[in-house]
């Protein structure tokens, strides 16, 4: 089953008090906290704060959205991340497989990202807490592929991937994408937008219905519990998010 949910940083400007009640409003289960505004990476007290208010609402936390960038130990401290998770109560981790598109990294990266990797999922997993990357291009998860190879390589069973579409991808390549990455695919980043002149423009969620109801489909058949969270809603406004979060309780 996939259940519909919200990223917070979809809303920057909104406090937690906020965003909570509007996605009680919108009718979702869940809200992945993102670790640069509203549950920043260490405050441990805010977390705390955060994950009663979000219970209180009877609202599921599937996943932490750090920042943390594989590889790169010295941005951000994973033990912030990870006392910030353990407050929150979450499940799972999100993280950045580093900073460099697997094309262009060489192997000396590939390993540095591999090592990290293995390290920050066997730290999490003595606190019972899994990873997922984040599927994002400019890092080594900017396709299935390469996903794929990364995870295979980390070989760790508390690690997974979130999945979205990339951009300017076709509806054959998500497709193919969703079953190179069945084994690992955690939660789902959900929105719609198209590329104009190098330009990335937010649409409405169910400009792309048909498309959101095969992939959700795809995924719902390798079974298990998935979150579908919006994110980039159309000029960051909230009616407009409304309207996406009915859509996606529609098609779910």
């Amino acid at each position: 089953m996939i259940h519909p949910g919200l990223v917070s940083i979809t809303f920057r400007k909104l406090s937690p008090r906020q965003i909570v009640d509007l996605v009680v409003q919108a009718g979702l289960d869940a809200i992945e906290w993102g670790g640069d505004v509203h549950a920043p990476h260490g405050d441990v007290a805010k977390a705390q704060g955060i994950a009663q208010m979000t219970a209180d609402a009877g609202l599921a936390m599937p996943t932490y959205g750090s920042y943390y960038r594989v590889g790169h130990r010295a941005d951000v401290p994973f033990p912030d991340v990870l006392v910030s998770a353990v407050a929150l109560g979450t499940p799972t981790i999100r993280v950045w497989a580093g900073k460099v598109g697997s094309a262009e990294a060489d192997t000396a990266y590939w390993n540095a990202v591999i090592a990290d990797s293995q390290r920050i999922v066997d730290l999490a997993a003595t606190e019972g807490i899994g990873i997922a990357y984040e599927f994002h291009g400019n890092t080594l998860t900017d396709s299935a592929e390469s996903a794929r190879r990364l995870l295979e390589a980390v070989d760790r069973s508390t690690l997974r991937t979130l999945w979205q579409p990339p951009k300017g991808s076709t509806v054959e390549e998500n497709r193919a994408g969703i079953d190179t990455l069945a084994s690992w695919i955690s939660h789902i980043h959900t929105f719609s937008w198209r590329i104009e002149e190098g330009q990335t423009i937010r649409l409405p969620l169910d400009e792309y219905a048909i498309q959101w109801k095969e992939y959700l489909a795809r995924i719902d058949a390798l079974g298990g519990e998935r979150y579908a969270l919006i994110e980039f809603v159309r000029d960051d406004d909230p009616a407009q998010f409304l309207a996406d979060a009915a859509a996606l309780r529609g098609w779910l």
